[in-house]
């Protein structure tokens, strides 16, 4: 199997590439060497590559700076997937792309499933929803809604590492730390979602979208008392909640996705404690 995978270099897209290496024959694409809104190029690299298998990791993440920039966010998380989408159908390519919590609207009471109604209450939730749907254009795709991700190759050593990873650096410095109390979501081990990702395309899974989080929710807080615990540390939190933080973006409040379709397969994620626990131990 041969893998062509963008933004390779980001948080998740480095797991990706670290856990795909073993099966496959992995080819590794940034931002500089690819510009996923150039359809020329994505053609042109696709049919250099001949991959089975597309994989994109690139995307806009900066969800206060799409509220400026919306056709920046548009063009990568929207019309970035749409290309990805039809070089793979193009290539006879399965087509993975990554989605985010934040097409929903953050009202509910219970973690939300596949089949629930999205309603993103920001530009970038917006431009997210629009990818999910383009990607569709691959008739083999598959859309993994994931959040609030951590740990991965090199995030010990300098890398991005995403909020879980600064709220563990200011415990260990034993500083402050700012943490929501009234907003709530499933954290992402990309170690965990690389594999799931793994065995959906090596068990040809059904096509389509598939919440890839690790399992259970938590506030931020929570979170940050479960670090401190697993660490030895005390921990100092200054409590934080939407309504007070200056955010230009509106964040979901409650964003808990369920696993439920990957477990219908025989895909099960791990508890975000074990996977919290797993990270705490990389090297």
């Amino acid at each position: 199997m041969r893998v062509l995978i963008t933004g390779a270099r980001g948080l998740l897209g480095a797991a990706i590439a670290e856990s795909l290496q073993p099966h496959a024959d992995v080819q590794t694409m940034d931002h500089g060497g690819l510009d996923i809104t150039d359809s020329e190029a994505v053609a042109a690299a696709a049919d250099r590559v001949g991959p089975d298998v597309i994989v994109n990791c690139a995307a806009y993440n900066d969800v206060d700076g799409a509220e400026d920039q919306p056709e920046t966010a548009v063009r990568v998380n929207a019309f970035g997937p749409l290309t990805l989408a039809r070089a793979a159908r193009v290539a006879g390519a399965a087509f993975v792309h990554y989605s985010s919590d934040f097409v929903f609207d953050g009202e509910a009471a219970a973690p939300y499933g596949e089949d629930d109604p999205p309603n993103p209450r920001s530009v970038y939730g917006s431009s997210k929803l629009l990818g999910d749907w383009f990607a569709a254009d691959a008739p083999r795709h598959y859309v993994l809604r994931v959040e609030s991700l951590f740990g991965g190759p090199g995030t010990h050593q300098g890398a991005r590492r995403g909020s879980l990873g600064t709220i563990v650096d200011r415990i260990r410095a034993g500083e402050e730390v700012p943490v929501f109390v009234d907003r709530t979501v499933s954290p992402s081990y990309t170690p965990d979602i690389a594999r799931a990702t793994w065995q959906l395309l090596a068990q040809e899974a059904p096509a389509g979208v598939y919440h890839c989080v690790n399992s259970g929710a938590a506030t931020w807080a929570a979170i940050a008392e479960e670090v401190a615990r697993l660490m030895g540390r005390p921990l100092k939190i200054r409590p934080l909640t939407l309504e007070t933080a200056s955010l230009k973006a509106p964040r979901p409040r409650y964003c808990a996705l369920s696993n439920a379709r990957l477990a219908s397969i025989g895909i099960r994620m791990p508890s975000w404690q074990d996977a919290l626990a797993r990270y705490l131990k990389e090297p």
